[in-house]
């Protein structure tokens, strides 16, 4: 048995990645089983799980295999017979009735029986799971037509995987796990190590808690090709290209226009990010009037006092930043800007003022109607604002709130968060695949924020939504590597520019 056949990391550093829906999923299913003989895909699916249970934990001798009651428990029982084949000492804990099976699942336990492999029917002893010997556990009880909270031994089952101390391996996704919006179905979702994902990569597992859950992602078509994405996992930027006969007016201006009194380092991080990413010149304009115009730590950053009130033709050849550390001052600068700012990036405080001053909007709105790009950087509070609505219900459905953002403003949308989503009208959303908890702490935002406007101003006929991917991608990707240096802590916003200008190529 080939080890790894025909499966394929998907890869923070690859891609990028096409996503599929479980409405997409299923269609690309029901199209190759029209194709196949009956219990091929199956076979398949079944036979890449053992594949990659003996590449990924090569030395696991002993694996627990947990099997639902419909297809994805099928997919396991084939597993567990190559395992046995291998020479793996497999046990099968089968939840759910083997009268009920599906066809192909039902043909899958008989074909186990007859190969001798280990089962057990009916409800599981927890307590013998959370004891067990098994080297690796493979979670094959839900796929994606789960739809509501797991119930019973599958929900006790799931609390009992997440407790036991060697790895798991889920066919799919996590049992638990909504497909499309990486919610949790219930009271909790298996949290796996590595996830198989069977056909199509599923948006769930890549936002929210997806990535949590998932572990390493990996992908088997099943040699299924699936049209039509419904998303796309974001991989890595080209490099920009930088010609020798360029100078400071070929890359660009910045203006950032935030700091109010006591924020004003936000306003300066912002700026200094922007110069970082290659801006050519970068102005500050701190809110707070007694400021001083200068950042010692980088004095190629030019102050400017109410730089908001230039002449239209200023702004219109300007990539703006507004709103990191703004305060309630933001929103007197924000009508010039959102009239005139040829390319805006709006964050922070700019987005409250947006939600709190309804004479806002419209002039927001305009902005894509005269051909004005904006971007707007949203964590999921000031996305709740914007949409009147909370936190929860943004992050239960991270999609679905940055699409219905987008559509309400006629901006682009960068939902921040676990797998940022960036969305725009006309557009296939993004999800991204970089970033940790290393970038919850103070300012990172605003680093973002400039970071994309200074990727922005070298590329003033650039999408919205390509900056806005970009510069996730490579913020997430400083973080990444922060990490894996060895650093638990907070990778402070001060060196995450640092981090970011370090940042090696894909």
């Amino acid at each position: 048995m080939s080890p790894h056949g025909g499966i394929t990391r998907i890869s923070p550093t690859g891609g990028p990645w096409p996503l599929h829906d479980a409405q997409a999923s299923r269609a690309a299913e029901q199209a190759a089983l029209a194709l196949h003989a009956p219990h091929v895909l199956m076979e398949r699916a079944g036979l890449a799980v053992a594949r990659l249970a003996l590449a990924w934990a090569p030395r696991a001798r002993r694996v627990q295999v947990l099997a639902g009651p419909g297809n994805n428990g099928g997919d396991g029982l084939v597993a567990a017979r190559h395992l046995h084949a291998a020479g793996v000492a497999v046990r099968v804990s089968l939840l759910g009735d083997p009268m009920r099976l599906p066809a192909d699942a039902a043909q899958a336990l008989s074909d186990a029986q007859q190969a001798g492999v280990a089962i057990d029917m009916g409800n599981l002893d927890m307590g013998n799971l959370d004891r067990s010997e098994a080297d690796l556990f493979i979670d094959a009880l839900l796929g994606i037509g789960a739809a509501r909270a797991p119930q019973g031994a599958i929900a006790a089952a799931i609390a009992a995987m997440n407790e036991v101390q060697a790895p798991v391996l889920a066919v799919d996704l996590p049992s638990g796990l909504h497909p499309d919006t990486g919610a949790l179905l219930g009271a909790a979702a298996v949290r796996a190590d590595v996830t198989l994902a069977l056909l199509t990569v599923k948006p769930g597992c890549c936002t929210g808690h997806g990535r949590d859950r998932s572990g390493e992602i990996w992908l088997d078509t099943l040699g299924v090709k699936a049209d039509a994405p419904t998303a796309w996992l974001s991989g890595p930027p080209a490099p920009p290209l930088r010609r020798h006969a360029a100078h400071k007016g070929s890359f660009g201006d910045v203006a950032v226009v935030g700091g109010a009194a006591g924020m004003v380092g936000a306003a300066w991080l912002a700026a200094s990010a922007a110069l970082a990413a290659g801006a050519g010149r970068v102005y500050c304009s701190p809110l707070d009037p007694q400021a001083v115009l200068l950042d010692p730590a980088r004095p190629e950053l030019m102050g400017r006092t109410a730089w908001w009130q230039s002449p239209p033709a200023l702004l219109a050849q300007t990539t703006v930043v507004c709103g990191c550390g703004g305060g309630e001052a933001a929103r007197a600068a924000l009508p010039p800007l959102l009239s005139h700012a040829a390319r805006l990036v709006l964050d922070a405080d700019a987005l409250n003022a947006l939600a709190a001053d309804p004479a806002l909007q419209p002039l927001l709105r305009a902005r894509a109607a005269r051909g004005l790009a904006t971007l707007l950087t949203p964590h999921p509070l000031e996305a709740a604002r914007l949409l009147q609505t909370g936190s929860a219900e943004v992050q239960r459905d991270r999609l679905a709130a940055a699409r219905q953002l987008a559509a309400d403003t006629g901006a682009t949308v960068l939902l921040k968060g676990s797998g940022s989503v960036i969305a725009a009208a006309g557009r296939l959303p993004h999800f991204n695949p970089t970033g940790n908890a290393a970038l919850a702490t103070a300012g990172t935002g605003d680093v973002l924020a400039g970071w994309a406007a200074g990727l922005w101003a070298q590329q003033p006929k650039a999408e919205a939504a390509d900056v806005a991917a970009a510069a996730a991608w490579q913020h997430g990707r400083a973080a990444d590597l922060f990490a894996r240096a060895g650093n638990t802590g907070p990778l402070r916003a001060a060196d995450l520019v640092e981090a970011l200008v370090r940042l090696p190529a894909a």
